[in-house]
């Protein structure tokens, strides 16, 4: 049985198979998947060590590609793409307050994904590639080097759970910068567990720093 056999096959009304339009899925999925890989493994995880952003990143923007890819023959287009976008703001992950910073990573993978499944016939290969890899050096530098010129964020499990009280905060910036070195402008409190008397908190300081706080200060 020849490819022209296979592909003049229908089932239920559709093509069995069609392989130029599989390869072309193929391809638009490993560019996109390529480019999704950059920014959360390479840029997002090393910097924010958060793993359940990682599934979630990396869910919405597979399942946003399949959508526009899949779709797009349906006379839909760009007003399609934004609505997406207008989903996701009005959804806005309700069951917790998403930090600004995830929430644009968020949006960013959208972003790629919808690129990739919907650059039509007249963007050249060399357009999409370059488009890709823009943006990925855009995030790497932003983020990875031109932020942490400027200051740096980690993540503390802390054990006094007294210090995080609002009349205690000059004692607690005083406390940080104590014992991790580091000029301390901020601090968010992420979560607090009354069970173990520990708190999960952010750290805000304005010299970058490759200490690893994942670990109680």
């Amino acid at each position: 049985m020849t490819v022209t056999d296979l592909e003049s096959i229908q089932f239920l009304g559709s093509h069995l198979i069609n392989f130029a339009s599989m390869g072309e899925l193929l391809y638009r999925l490993t560019i996109n998947l390529t480019v999704c890989a950059f920014i959360v493994k390479g840029i997002f995880l090393p910097i924010y060590r958060d793993r359940n952003y990682v599934f979630a990143l990396g869910l919405i923007n597979i399942s946003t590609f399949l959508i526009c890819l899949l779709m797009s023959g349906v006379k839909l287009k760009i007003g399609f793409a934004f609505g997406l976008f207008a989903v996701f703001s009005i959804i806005r992950y309700r069951t917790e307050q998403v930090p600004i910073k995830q929430m644009t990573y968020l949006f960013l993978v959208i972003v790629v994904a919808v690129i990739n499944a919907l650059a039509n016939s007249e963007v050249s290969h060399a357009e999409l590639i370059f488009t890709n890899a823009f943006v990925v050096g855009l995030v790497y530098y932003l983020d990875r080097i031109w932020y942490r010129q400027r200051g740096g964020v980690k993540t503390v499990r802390y054990e006094k759970i007294d210090l995080i009280r609002p009349e205690n905060q000059a004692q607690l910036y005083a406390d940080l910068r104590r014992r991790t070195g580091l000029n301390i402008v901020r601090v968010d409190v992420v979560e607090i567990n009354f069970l173990n008397d520990t708190a999960e908190i952010r750290i805000h300081f304005d010299k970058p720093s490759e200490v690893d706080f994942s670990v109680a200060a």
